[in-house]
């Protein structure tokens, strides 16, 4: 942010958004959705749900796939009117591969 690369930021906040959804604990269809207000629980954490753990290949699952969606985005941008909106695509597809690529370093160097 700090050097205000737009791609980075956008493809960064888009890809944090993924994660923050995948960790997302899907709803027990069996639980309650609303009922009295006094039947509430009460206090503070007593609404919170656990996240879900994701592993790192989780994780760079769903970096690859933001990757390949903004990829496959750009296919289907080909009057000349989009080219603008292509690139930002295609720039903020090489930054999620970039940082995947320097994942798959650290990991073989360690």
């Amino acid at each position: 942010m700090r050097a205000r690369d737009k791609a980075a930021v956008s493809a960064l906040r888009g890809t944090l958004a993924a994660l923050d959804n995948a960790e997302a604990v899907p709803l027990d269809g069996s639980a309650p959705r609303a009922g009295a207000l006094e039947q509430s629980p009460v206090g503070a954490g007593a609404t919170e749900a656990a996240r879900r753990e994701l592993s790192e290949r989780d994780v760079a699952d769903i970096v690859r796939a933001e990757a390949a969606e903004r990829l496959e985005a750009v296919t289907h941008l080909t009057a000349p009117a989009h080219a603008d909106r292509a690139g930002r695509l295609r720039a903020e597809a090489a930054v999620l591969l970039r940082f995947l690529d320097d994942a798959e370093d650290a990991a073989a160097g360690a």
